[in-house]
């Protein structure tokens, strides 16, 4: 079996992150990745509170980072792990099962992060891919000139509205409460594009024939239930934290089912380590990035210590 310093399980922002300062530390490391590096960050239209570019893609910014990262580091795209077991032995605390390989490492960083939340609402399933999407950068030129309902009221779904407008879809934002989440300059975004919003109101469901051509929503206030005709629903009502391994390997999750760490993005459990959206709080970019810094220089530390 290959012998690493770190392993590093995800390749989002905090995992390619990680991966950068573990790699300049001298440190062997290797990161896994079910999917392509970037995870759902290279879904991203269009940011602008990324240190250092007025304005960049997701994709444009994870392939940078990508191409830094690999400079230093294994990166294997495409190799899920399958489950870290804590192993006893003088030199390797874990081994590593992946679609692949096996694998033992000293220390591990689980930066998995998380996916898109659902509805569940009728008509969700059985539209996808068929009216119904999860990223505007994927799917939104296929809508270009057609009504579309963008669901949510955060950061992303404001951005990813916005997004949709300027490639001519003709946008409504639905949204259950009676004020958005999103930034303040989103929100400003939305008014000068004279994008349309629908507040206080949840979707019910989604309906049509082999593609999606209507919603029904219902007003909160008032119970109301009314049709909008639309060609597309983009959902973006939050993300669910990728836990799986953690889990297993008895890391301490809090009550939304997100991975705990001290200031030092430690564990409950000795040399492994978290950072990024599966760990909760601020979910953005930067901050994903700063967790993965710590993490590996955390990580660092410990082999050298041990």
């Amino acid at each position: 079996m290959e012998k690493y310093d770190i392993i590093i399980v995800g390749a989002g922002p905090g995992g390619l992150t990680a991966g950068i300062y573990a790699g300049r530390q001298g440190t062997k490391t290797l990161i896994l990745d079910k999917n392509l590096a970037g995870g759902i960050g290279r879904e991203v239209p269009e940011m602008e509170n990324y240190p250092g570019f007025d304005l960049v893609s997701g994709l444009e910014l994870a392939e940078k980072m990508k191409n830094q990262c690999v400079k230093n580091v294994e990166l294997h795209e495409n190799e899920g792990v399958n489950t870290i077991e804590k192993i006893e032995n003088n030199d390797y605390n874990f081994k590593v099962e992946s679609d692949e390989h096996s694998y033992l490492t000293k220390t591990v960083i689980i930066a998995t992060g998380s996916s898109h939340q659902q509805l569940n609402i009728p008509g969700e399933e059985e539209f996808k891919g068929r009216g119904v999407s999860y990223c505007a950068t994927c799917d939104g030129m296929f809508f270009a000139g057609k009504d579309i309902a963008m669901v949510g009221g955060g950061n992303s779904a404001l951005q990813e509205a916005v997004f949709l407008s300027n490639l001519g879809c003709n946008v409504t934002v639905i949204h259950r409460r009676e004020e958005f989440r999103a930034e303040q300059y989103l929100q400003d975004k939305l008014k000068e594009k004279g994008i349309k919003t629908i507040m206080n109101a949840t979707v019910e469901e989604i309906k049509g024939d082999m593609l999606v051509s209507s919603i029904t929503i219902k007003d909160k206030e008032s119970g109301e239930l009314k049709d909008l005709e639309v060609d597309g629903v983009f959902i973006s009502v939050g993300y669910k934290p990728h836990t799986k391994l953690a889990e297993e390997l008895g890391v301490d999750l809090d009550k939304n089912n997100q991975i705990i760490t001290d200031k030092n993005q430690k564990t409950n459990i000795d040399y492994v380590y978290s950072a990024g959206d599966v760990c909760g709080g601020v979910k953005q970019w930067v901050v994903a990035c700063g967790e993965g810094a710590i993490a590996a220089t955390s990580a660092y530390k410990d082999i050298e210590n041990s």
